[in-house]
């Protein structure tokens, strides 16, 4: 994929999911290089922040024209500084892909080199070595970016094949060279919101995974109890002018359009009254765990989309400080790396994939509990009662990890802490908060796959294969090539994570 101007989300998403290749255009490369020599010029006897000053509360420090160059890597090397579990492959590059892009836009001021070797690293499969803990997300990634930075100056680590190893005898196998700063490439390089918006843009992705599979299991859960469709009716949700809602329920009534176990409110309870039973024996209404699917997964999606315009949003903007404006002749300083955007919609997210989570939990529990839904054995036990447990162990697994969900869904954008010797005095916290919300996410697999399995036992019970929707009957048999149908009981966690896996390669 050739990289220009504007990149969209769908695009980004698609290099970082598929190992794309990507290549610099002509005219990218002209904005990348007229940038770097207008500030080259413009910074001549002038005070400009982060090319012959200090950083942060030291910027009312000169730093003299021989000293400049290596300020950048003092700056890169004392910041290299993060802590915890190493970021995954896929969000780093997505990090470095965001970064690639702003850089590109033009208002930077790096030397061309920098964008070469992002995309030859890109390219390579030669992934930084970037941890969760460091940055605060107001002078944007500080932290994170600077393990990023370190690695384009040839020091640091990388992954390769999934190695972790030292970028210098990396470099050396393959023929790259590091970067040689220019005037102000460690700061260009550091600050900016590149890596919250890079684990935003995979966490969208994968949310959208979670939401097309709720909605089948959905589906699924509503053909088990031969529910009524006139809850999922275009009448119904109509009346309610929700974008997201609508959407829900027509999918679900795209699903569910060949199942032979829905049924027409019509043909049942709106007929005859007079010869019904004095107590009805079929439920006149579902559970709101059944019937609420399109209003409780409709703000999930709406949320969605607004999170994923943000991003798009934020991957191309200059979220550099200062900004070099070639257009206007100036400089600007001000505080386009401040994460607040990205920061609120990744809590916004993991809050809606909670309550995603706990649609599946509840769905689950009914489908668990014989009292409540009168039509499956406790546990959808398919073995002896009594003597076997079915579904029992690994509903505690969901419950437990619905509720660390729950706990995680408390917001990280309003915890702010002052730091920097009180300059950064409000800050974003958004790359805990993407990181955050991609446990949440990892949460909601692991719940949905309980779920799922649960789902396919209980066709099992009621022999409704051939009775179930064609999208229905693709999941049950996709689950049953993973998890066979059993009486006798087994030890489940590695049929746990295996349908895990199966749904992260759901396509959307």
């Amino acid at each position: 994929m050739i990289i220009k101007d504007f990149l969209k989300l769908k695009d980004f998403q698609k290099i970082i999911i598929e190992n794309g290749k990507i290549e610099l255009d002509s005219s990218l490369l002209a904005r990348v290089q007229e940038s770097f020599n207008f500030l080259k010029e413009f910074s001549e006897n002038k005070v400009i922040y982060g090319v012959n000053t200090g950083f942060g509360p030291m910027a009312q420090f000169k730093i003299s024209d021989d000293r400049k160059n290596q300020l950048q890597y003092n700056l890169i090397r004392s910041h290299s500084s993060g802590f915890g579990n190493p970021l995954p492959e896929d969000e780093v590059r997505a990090s470095m892909l965001a970064r690639l892009n702003v850089l590109s836009l033009g208002f930077s001021g790096v030397h061309d080199s920098v964008i070469y070797l992002l995309k030859e690293l890109i390219n390579r499969n030669i992934t930084p070595l970037i941890f969760e803990h460091g940055g605060v997300g107001a002078s944007g990634d500080l932290v994170q970016l600077a393990h990023l930075a370190l690695v384009l100056i040839g020091e640091g680590e990388v992954f390769v094949n999934g190695e972790r190893r030292l970028t210098k005898d990396v470099f050396a196998e393959t023929n790259l060279k590091p970067i040689n700063v220019e005037i102000r490439e460690g700061l260009a390089l550091m600050n900016g919101t590149s890596v919250m918006s890079g684990i935003g843009a995979v966490n969208s992705f994968k949310t959208n995974q979670l939401t097309e599979i709720s909605i089948k299991l959905s589906c699924a859960i509503n053909e088990i109890v031969q529910a009524y469709d006139d809850h999922l009716s275009e009448s119904l949700n109509g009346t309610k002018l929700h974008h997201g809602q609508q959407k829900v329920a027509e999918r679900m009534r795209s699903y569910l359009s060949d199942s032979k176990l829905i049924r027409k409110r019509a043909d049942h309870l709106y007929t005859h009254f007079e010869d019904q039973e004095t107590v009805f024996k079929d439920k006149v209404q579902e559970y709101y765990s059944l019937r609420c699917v399109p209003q409780i997964l409709g703000p999930v999606l709406d949320t969605l989309e607004y999170t994923e315009k943000v991003l798009e949003n934020e991957i191309n903007s200059a979220n550099d400080n200062p900004i070099i404006n070639v257009k206007d002749q100036h400089v600007y300083h001000g505080g386009n790396f401040h994460g607040d955007y990205v920061a609120l919609e990744m809590d916004k997210l993991k809050i809606a994939v909670t309550k995603l989570t706990m649609l599946a939990e509840r769905q689950l529990n009914y489908l668990v509990n014989s009292k409540i839904n009168e039509i499956l054995p406790p546990f959808v036990n398919l073995g002896k009662l009594g003597f076997n447990f079915g579904i029992q162990g690994v509903q505690f697994t969901a419950t437990s990890t619905t509720a660390e969900s729950q706990m995680l869904s408390n917001p990280m954008y309003i915890h702010s802490i002052p730091n920097n010797n009180d300059n950064q005095d409000i800050v974003s916290m958004g790359t805990n908060a993407a990181v955050i919300c991609r446990k949440v996410i990892e949460n909601a697999f692991e719940v949905l796959s309980i779920e799922a399995i649960t789902i396919v036992q209980a066709i099992e019970y009621l022999g409704f294969q051939d009775r179930i929707s064609s999208k229905t009957k693709e999941l049950y048999e996709d689950i049953r090539e993973i998890v066979p149908a059993f009486a006798e009981d087994m030890v489940m966690y590695p049929y746990l994570e295996s349908v895990k896996q199966y749904f992260k390669k759901t396509q959307i």
